[in-house]
């Protein structure tokens, strides 16, 4: 009998070199573009409400013209999962940037979620290699270089702050409990319960708080609210969630929310060519670094005889 050694060797998994993470990341990008051409003609929560009626509008009938599948026996961890995802998560950054949260600061707290997520795998039966660890170091320093230049302390306050924590602990929650308690979900159905969940929990909020009223008059319909608001429900809710879901479904969380490190560089591209705000050379080290940092996280061993 013959034993063989066996050596490891890093390769990326050919489901990391598709479009799929790419188009994410592109996607997910965008929402900070959508903040900022729609918050000022809207209040937060409502602005969110109106984004998940949206989604219902346009997948309800697509749900029952295909007679797609409801998830049996998860219903209530789909809906808690899109609590964290939607509500949690999408409330309390866009609540952090409309009472005047710098976003440079916004980005950087909510950047922290690959490294929480890392931390917190053993959790969810996962574990975390070395070479991820460097990976999401590399991440977080790639994102603080990219903001570097936004970094300033206008309009901070306690409440901004805390806002970005809740928004970072929902985002990282959720993921993890998705990963763990209801991966496999149909995407039409997972997404319609998620979404109704979001309106149920945040409608209390925005009527208190924003004297949200059934004609969405503190709302001011300009074309820039409009093409955010359409943006936010086919190319976020529907088009990145439906991703976001399906490389959850696929990968590790850890590798799905090292993604994350991509979006503030591929965000401040997209403001430089919308914009023209400013992006420096150091911003353009920062966008290399994080690519550099994913590529550690989602690198494989590769077993060779």
């Amino acid at each position: 009998m013959s034993f063989r050694t066996r050596t490891s060797t890093p390769s990326i998994s050919p489901a990391w070199l598709s479009p799929v993470p790419l188009l994410f990341v592109f996607l997910w990008s965008t929402g900070f573009i959508v903040a900022k051409l729609g918050l000022p003609y809207a209040p937060p929560l409502s602005f969110v409400i109106l984004r998940c009626l949206g989604v219902l509008a346009v997948l309800l009938p697509v749900v029952f013209m295909l007679r797609a599948p409801w998830p049996r026996g998860q219903v209530l961890h789909v809906a808690l999962a899109g609590l964290l995802l939607q509500a949690g998560y999408l409330g309390g950054v866009w609540a952090a940037i409309k009472i005047g949260m710098p976003a440079g600061l916004t980005a950087l707290i909510v950047g922290m979620q690959p490294i929480l997520t890392a931390a917190a795998a053993p959790l969810i039966g996962e574990r975390v290699r070395p070479r991820q660890w460097l990976g999401f170091a590399l991440g977080l320093s790639g994102v603080l270089l990219v903001v570097y230049s936004k970094l300033h302390l206008a309009g901070l306050t306690a409440a901004g702050i805390a806002l970005c924590v809740f928004a970072l602990l929902c985002i990282t929650a959720g993921t993890m409990y998705q990963r763990r308690y209801c991966p496999g979900f149909d995407l039409r159905t997972g997404t319609v319960i998620q979404f109704a969940a979001t309106v149920v929990a945040l409608l209390p909020l925005a009527i208190v708080l924003e004297d949200l009223d059934p004609r969405f008059s503190t709302i001011t319909w300009s074309t820039d609210f409009i093409v955010a608001w359409l943006w936010s429900i086919f190319a976020l809710s529907i088009g990145a969630i439906f991703l976001l879901f399906t490389l959850i479904r696929r990968s590790r969380a850890t590798e799905v929310t090292s993604l994350l490190y991509l979006t503030p560089p591929t965000t401040a591209v997209m403001a430089w060519l919308l914009f023209g705000e400013a992006f420096s050379p150091l911003a353009l080290a920062g966008m290399a670094v994080a690519v550099l940092g994913v590529a550690f996280v989602v690198k494989k061993p590769k077993e060779t005889p």
